[in-house]
């Protein structure tokens, strides 16, 4: 019996995955990690299917935010002070008015959200958002 001693200077052409697969498990780790982080919680009411009772008896209040960030309650200027006494009688009804928020296009965001913060703060609770132009 005779064995053969090959040697060859040709390198060997396999793929060696363990770098691949620590790698990968390591970002499976950081993903498991950080997902439960970043879900943000908001509570939205959605209309439920099969429901067709709309008994609205309240007022509705139409405010507006153009682009350059006024703000219009039922298309009267109104400024952050007269906005926030607004929305305070609005609240301390006997039934508080649904508010119709109607955003231009061009609104900046910070304006949009002081006015859904300070309606929040004021206590009302029914928002609307309105997209029609």
């Amino acid at each position: 019996m005779a064995f053969s001693a090959r040697v060859s200077d040709a390198p060997l052409a396999q793929i060696n995955v363990t770098p691949l697969v620590d790698v990968l498990l390591v970002l499976l780790v950081i993903t498991m990690i950080t997902s439960p982080v970043l879900t943000h919680k908001l509570k939205l009411d959605l209309p439920q299917p099969g429901r067709t009772d709309r008994a609205v008896t309240s007022e509705a209040v139409r405010l507006s935010i153009h682009a350059d960030g006024s703000t219009y309650w039922n298309d009267v200027p109104v400024d952050a002070a007269m906005l926030s006494s607004q929305l305070t009688i609005a609240a301390h009804q006997g039934e508080p008015p649904r508010l119709q928020l109607d955003p231009a296009d061009g609104a900046p965001y910070q304006a949009v959200a002081s006015v859904i913060s300070a309606a929040k703060r004021a206590g009302l609770q029914q928002i609307d958002f309105v997209a029609t132009r």
